[in-house]
């Protein structure tokens, strides 16, 4: 591991944060943290904090000892003074004559020494870097100090690479124990420049910022060389020969993944999915032990509230045999689940007061010849676990490269698993009504399928931009944020939709949400028509609708986790409008496929519905159309455009907010939601 220190970098800190009021000791520690926070070696997803002890003045202008420690909530890789607040030192020193203290008077009492009281809540091993007398403290959960530590020599092991330079800590979960602990062995240790917690991580310390960190970077390395010397191979298992793809696959698992769900009112509350895979997972997976050393623990006991302390397991899927397949995830799952209760009630014995059991659903899932998946109720909560899954894979397969894998005992587990303080750590914010739902539109780069796009991300779908102009979708999911999927797609050829759908399935797991939106409107007088223009809308206001919708239903099928498919059918499917054949005649024959689709696959938990929109500016209503036929008329834009009883002009969110409620409507199917500001000519009867 080589250091990213650079003198130039850290004196641009100094110089950017003193124009904003922040000392330099502070700033190099926003710096080094990044450093620190930057590679998933060292830091990964919370796994880690620093702090610097120095001065600062209270609200009455008194300069006060403090120490500046990483906050709850914050990114070592991206934090800013803000994420390291300030707490008055002394007070917290004097804990230390305690012989107890609770998690909960713990984090009040650090909290009532905040200087700023709106701060975040200091880390849990505040108390930790209190007790030590350095200015600067560095704590990583590094990959190979954890391979090496979780051994079950560990402890001489780490002795031998690191000698006296460090002090060893027997595990002890986090909070008040652990700093008493740490500060006993530190007052036995006082040169040591160092500390290795067994089976936890590491912590560096020093009067300057930059030995703090160049002291971590040398200790990590002497792991990472002690773990390349005299490595065993993991040996292999046979793998069928015709493996399935992730597309297959996915829906399945997700579907078996399913936390939980209510068959009689048609609602699941589903889970998003990460895939993964590569030549360091793939030895992993096909490893000839992998129901061995998978199976014993998480590498660090923060990872337990991101993955569970198990993945699951599941056999290699042939792709002749995905019927059998889906029966053996089914078993699989049924027995993680059954193996997760037993767990929880022989710890929950001993535990004060009582918990109350989480979901038994796991997080991570290996498949043997394909890869990994993260589970999570979006997408960003998936793509964690699938790191922090690779993390994982990275530890055992170096511990056991060197002798076997093991980790701490099961009951430290468990009251790491149902720590409040660590559980604090994922929220309790309602979920958005589209919460863990993978949601499609076709043409949704631009117009009403735009709108409905984002509509449909700002109530907690994860969404996928469908569109023949991949620039257009880019666009959007920009726009959108997050992990918004953009996707190249023409809708009038089946090869491009069933790749299109595959890439959404790679992604997320499976697809729940569809709205068939992309089309275009053919003019002409039915009589004289020439059969090429009304094939040509044929093929993208009619066709197009029902090969994307096989391509949902034959997804949502595999999940079995209901979904809904809706249709932007238009007005002109039940009031069609003069010389506009072309457009309204498979615009109607769209609103009887979404009939048919209620009809033929309620069984399955599929409702399909549709919304009838007119007059919305659009690729469809181009401003240049509207211009056009506002002259022909002889009237205004305007007039045009609110020429219905509310005399108001409709926009395209507005529609966007009828396929929004239809998507969460769960007693509705084969309905349709008229958006025109009124038209009882194009009223249904």
């Amino acid at each position: 591991m080589k250091s990213s220190w650079s003198d130039a970098e850290a004196q641009d800190f100094v110089k950017r944060y003193a124009a904003k009021g922040v000392g330099e000791e502070l700033a190099l520690r926003v710096y080094t943290t990044r450093l620190l926070g930057s590679d998933p070696k060292l830091v990964l997803h919370g796994g880690g904090n620093t702090s610097v002890k120095t001065k600062a003045h209270d609200l009455l202008g008194e300069e006060v000892d403090v120490i500046c420690v990483k906050g709850s909530g914050w990114d070592m890789g991206n934090i800013e003074p803000a994420g390291l607040p300030a707490v008055r030192l002394a007070p917290l020193r004097k804990l230390r004559v305690l012989e107890k203290l609770s998690d909960e008077d713990m984090v009040n009492y650090q909290r009532v020494n905040l200087l700023d009281s709106t701060a975040p809540n200091p880390s849990v091993e505040t108390l930790l870097h209190a007790f030590l007398p350095h200015k600067f403290i560095d704590h990583t959960h590094s990959t190979a100090v954890l391979a090496i530590t979780d051994q079950p020599d560990g402890e001489k092991l780490a002795r031998e690479i690191f000698g006296k330079r460090v002090a060893y800590v027997p595990y002890t979960i986090p909070g008040f124990a652990l700093a008493k602990s740490v500060a006993a062995i530190f007052d036995k240790n006082p040169d040591v420049e160092g500390l290795v917690l067994l089976q936890h991580g590491i912590f560096t310390f020093a009067d300057t910022a930059k030995d703090a960190y160049e002291r971590m970077i040398e200790f990590v390395t002497l792991a990472e060389q002690r773990l390349q010397s005299g490595r065993k191979v993991l040996k292999q298992a046979a793998l069928p020969q015709n493996l399935a793809s992730v597309s297959d696959i996915a829906p399945i698992i997700r579907g078996a993944c399913a936390i939980s769900r209510d068959d009689l009112a048609g609602t699941v509350k589903r889970q998003i999915l990460c895939f993964r895979t590569g030549s360091a997972i793939l030895n992993y997976v096909n490893g000839a032990e992998l129901s061995r050393y998978s199976q014993i623990g998480v590498v660090t006991p923060d990872h337990t509230i991101r993955t569970k302390n198990w993945p699951l397991v599941v056999s290699a899927p042939q792709a002749d045999k995905l019927d059998d397949w889906k029966k053996s995830v089914a078993s699989a799952v049924e027995k993680y689940v059954a193996h997760y209760h037993d767990y929880f009630a022989r710890n929950n014995e001993r535990a004060e007061p009582k918990k109350t059991e989480l979901d038994p659903l796991p997080r991570v899932v290996l498949v043997p010849g394909v890869g990994l998946f993260g589970l999570g109720a979006s997408a960003k909560d998936a793509a964690i676990a699938a790191d922090i899954a690779e993390n994982t894979i990275e530890v055992i397969t170096d511990a056991e490269s060197a002798s076997e894998y093991r980790c701490i005992p099961e009951a430290d587990m468990f009251d790491v698993e149902y720590w409040s303080l660590e559980q604090a750590k994922l929220g309790k914010s309602a979920e958005k009504v589209l919460a863990r739902q993978v949601a499609v539109i076709t043409g949704g780069g631009s117009g009403i399928g735009a709108a409905t796009a984002k509509a449909m991300a700002a109530e907690g779908a994860e969404v996928a931009i469908l569109d023949r102009d991949l620039e257009a979708a880019k666009t959007i999911a920009k726009q959108i944020g997050g992990k918004a999927l953009a996707v190249a797609c023409d809708v009038t050829h089946p090869v491009s939709v069933r790749i299109a759908f595959d890439a959404v399935v790679e992604r997320f797991g499976g697809v729940d949400i569809l709205v068939s939106n992309a089309g275009a409107a053919w003019q002409g007088t039915v009589g004289t028509v020439d059969d090429e223009t009304l094939r040509k809308s044929f093929e993208l206001n009619f066709f197009a609708h029902q090969t994307v919708a096989q391509n949902a239903v034959r997804i949502m099928k595999a999940q079995g986790t209901y979904g809904c498919l809706l249709f932007n059918t238009s007005k002109q499917a039940v009031n069609p409008g003069k010389d506009f054949g072309p457009y309204g005649l498979p615009k109607a024959a769209t609103l009887f496929l979404v009939r048919q689709y209620a009809l033929d696959h309620g069984k399955d938990g599929i409702r399909a519905n549709a919304v009838n929109a007119d007059r919305v500016r659009s690729g469809l209503l181009t401003d240049e159309m509207v211009a056009a036929r506002s002259k022909a008329r002889g009237i205004s834009e305007s007039a045009y455009m609110s020429g219905n009883l509310l005399g108001r002009e409709v926009y395209a969110n507005e529609v966007a907010e009828a396929f929004v409620y239809l998507a969460h409507a769960e007693k509705t199917t084969a309905g349709v939601i008229t958006v025109d500001g009124g038209n009882i000519e194009a009223a249904l009867r």
